[in-house]
Order: C-alpha cells, then structure tokens, then sequence
C-alpha cells in the first residue's frame, strides 16, 4: 500500500512539474512578444516624430501640395493610435501610411534644390534607418508570435494551454497582400 501511495505522489509530483514548466514557457514567450510589440510602438513613434519635421521642410518648397501634406498628417495619426489596437489594425494603418509618404516623396522629386537641401537629406536618412528598425521589429515580434503560437499548438501543451489561460494565438503583423508585391521591390528615390 506505502508503495502504491509512493509512485502516485511520484506521478502527481512529475505532472506538476511538468505543468509548471509548460506554464512558464508560456508565460515566457508571452512576454517575450509583448516586448517585441512594444519595440515596434517605439521604432513607430520614432518615425511618427520625424515626419513632422519632413513635412514642414517639404512644405516650404511646395506650399501648393496642400492635400498630400494633410494625407500625410492623418495617415501618421492613424499610424499612431492603431498601435494600441493591436497588430491587425496596425498593419492596416501602415499600408495607408506608405502610400502617402510615396506621395509626399512624388511631390520632393519635383523640387531639385529641396533634394539637395542637407536637412531634407538627413531627415530622408533618419527616416530609412527607422524604416530599416520598424522592418528588424516586425520580424522579431512575428517570430516570437510564431514561437509562443506553436508552443501553444504542441503536445502536451496544447492539453493544458486554455486551462493555463493561453487560448488565443498571437497575432502577426502582416502587410496586405497588394502591399506586399510593392514592397518586394522597394521604390527607388534619388535626391
């Protein structure tokens, strides 16, 4: 009878150890894309402050593109406050603000003294560093919502994730297909 009592805690015990090792992996890769979403929202802000300061710069060569200005204004808010609504809306909000910067560098082409204007070049340099981090930040965090999406599809976690309180995937943040082909092939600039 000890025997019996013995290998059941020894079972009990293992499975405990078991589920506190299946929660923590979870707790883990939860936070780890939390973070990753967070380093996306900063990387987008960094590149929302900038914008600003093109536009104006832009503005003072080409006071009669009023309307690509005001595009530009409303796709960088939306940008903004699409980030708290997680990474399906901020995908969404992306695409739209990648049209109109495409625009607002259509209207720069047509002025050659603001492609050569040192401030205009080095705020068009800050902002493909941003670009290329907000790209390095997608990734990342689409990786860690891969990584946390399959640990929570995989046996025996799988058993326990919904009971552990993980029931829901991860969104990644995705680019709309049209987008996509576009972007494959990045639009070249010369200033």
């Amino acid at each position: 009878m000890e025997v019996i009592i013995g290998v059941i805690v020894v079972v009990i015990l293992v499975l405990a150890i078991i589920a506190v090792g299946m929660y923590n992996g979870l707790v883990r890769l939860n936070v780890r894309t939390d973070e990753a979403w967070s380093d996306i929202s900063v990387q987008l802000k960094r590149r929302a402050d900038l914008i600003p300061n093109l536009v104006q710069t832009v503005q003072g060569y080409a006071k009669h593109e009023k309307g690509v200005f005001d595009d530009v204004t409303k796709a960088r808010a939306a940008t903004l406050s699409a980030q708290n609504q997680g990474p399906e809306a901020a995908g969404k909000a992306e695409n739209q603000f990648q049209q109109t910067m495409k625009s607002l560098f259509a209207v720069a082409e047509a002025y050659p003294q603001l492609r050569a204007s040192e401030n205009f070049q080095e705020l068009q340099s800050e902002l493909v560093d941003t670009e290329d981090k907000i790209q390095a930040s997608r990734r990342f965090y689409n990786g860690e919502a891969r990584d946390f999406n399959t640990k929570r599809k995989v046996f025996p976690t799988k058993i326990f994730a919904n009971m552990l309180g993980f029931n829901k995937d991860r969104e990644y943040f995705e680019v709309d297909e049209a987008e996509q082909a576009q972007i494959q092939e990045p639009p070249k600039v010369n200033f």
